[in-house]
């Protein structure tokens, strides 16, 4: 029997036990989460979406693991009977000067073997009547879901299946015995045969409580969210998404229909000043110095400054929030939209400044670290958790 030991409950974590009591059901798996529930950072407030892995380099983990990934879920929740619907989404050039990005991204969207369909305006109100449209890229494949809802159902499976499940269990500190990982606890000591460190927000000072030198380090990004009012809703059918600058890290906002019907739009983002800062209000004194004192911060924001000035005034300003709306949907108000919360995005960066583009998967002795998984790791979650899983060692 191997022991695994896995540190972090969002949705990567428990794909990962998932995995492992499929492919291992005579190993013993223990799930360690700090908090009192599960998905309640990144998982638990993204916007829902099954990406179809439209904008990832070819060959790349993301692109090769989004596109099976929302297959897989997509077949989960279908077996365990989840709300989810494949309804596509629209990617759309609002002015003539976005065609030559547009049609970049058709080109990598075929080349990832996805089914997209380019549009011309007419074409494009046909799917979205309200939108301001030249021309509009139709992903077929992409669709939303509750995540959080899909965290819950696979903690009953595991539960079901003899998974040790440990809430309220907080990682203070990480040493060998006899070779093997043991971790310290704000619950006691855990000892295990192979770590597996899916803890998300703070994965980079697990690797370093671990004695692994992570390549990159984690700087929180908050996406703030605003959500359609009732009466308004029926301007969005699916999803309405703006053609990304590749000259800026983030794609920009974009309009949500979640699966409970609501609209969400959003999320922008901006530096948060607490790796769970969720709001302007929260602060924490070691993240804050941490990200002072470290070098590729501070390269990030000499090379994009400019687009961090922008959306930190669209993050105070609910006018230019809307304006930004507006792009996609002229019919929209700073009257249609009112705050719908936030989500803090784990975005690993180098020390030259350079964002981690790809999923970071760091291996060492009896351990894994997973260093990068932002979106999007929720809809890749259990094609992540196989190829972490067919490295993993096994005693026997």
């Amino acid at each position: 029997m191997t022991r695994y030991v896995i540190v972090g409950g969002g949705i990567l974590g428990l794909a990962v036990a998932h995995r492992l009591r499929t492919d291992r059901p005579r190993d013993r798996v223990t799930v360690l989460e700090k908090e009192s529930g599960w998905a309640t950072h990144q998982t638990g407030h993204n916007s829902g979406v099954i990406h179809a892995g439209v904008y990832y380099k070819p060959g790349s983990l993301k692109a090769t693991l989004c596109r099976a990934g929302s297959a897989s879920m997509v077949r989960f929740c279908a077996e365990q009977e989840l709300p989810y619907d494949v309804c596509g989404k629209l990617i759309v050039a609002a002015e003539v000067a976005e065609l030559p990005r547009l049609h970049a991204l058709h080109e990598r969207a075929v080349a990832n073997g996805l089914p997209v369909t380019l549009l011309n305006a007419i074409e494009a109100a046909e799917h979205e009547p309200h939108v301001a449209a030249v021309a509009a890229l139709r992903v077929a494949s992409t669709g939303i879901v509750d995540f959080g809802a899909v965290c819950r159902r696979l903690a009953e499976l595991l539960a079901e299946s003899g998974a040790e499940l440990r809430l309220h269990t907080r990682v203070t500190g990480i040493h060998g015995r006899a070779g093997r990982p043991v971790l310290n606890t704000s619950a006691g000591e855990v000892t295990g045969d192979v770590l597996v460190n899916c803890a998300g927000l703070h994965a980079d000072r697990l690797a370093r409580l671990a004695g692994v030198d992570p390549p990159a380090r984690i700087v929180p990004f908050r996406g703030e969210y605003y959500e359609l009012v009732p009466e308004r809703r029926k301007l969005v059918r699916g999803l309405i998404y703006p053609v990304p600058d590749p000259q800026f890290p983030f794609l920009g906002v974009h309009l949500t229909r979640m699966i409970d019907g609501t609209v969400h739009a959003g999320p922008n983002a901006v530096l948060a000043t607490a790796r769970e800062g969720y709001s302007w209000r929260r602060f924490d004194p070691r993240d804050v110095w941490e990200q002072v004192g470290y070098s590729g911060l501070w390269a990030l924001a000499r090379r994009h400054y400019r687009y961090g000035l922008t959306e930190v005034t669209r993050s105070l300003s609910r006018r230019r929030f809307a304006a930004s709306l507006a792009r996609l949907v002229p019919e929209l108000t700073e009257a249609d939209i009112v705050p719908a919360g936030a989500g803090v995005r784990a975005q690993a960066v180098r020390p030259d400044g350079g964002l981690v583009d790809d999923f970071l998967i760091v291996e060492a002795d009896r351990q894994v670290h997973v260093l990068n998984a932002p979106s999007p790791a929720a809809t890749s979650s259990f094609e992540i958790a196989r190829h972490i899983v067919d490295r993993l060692p096994v005693d026997r």
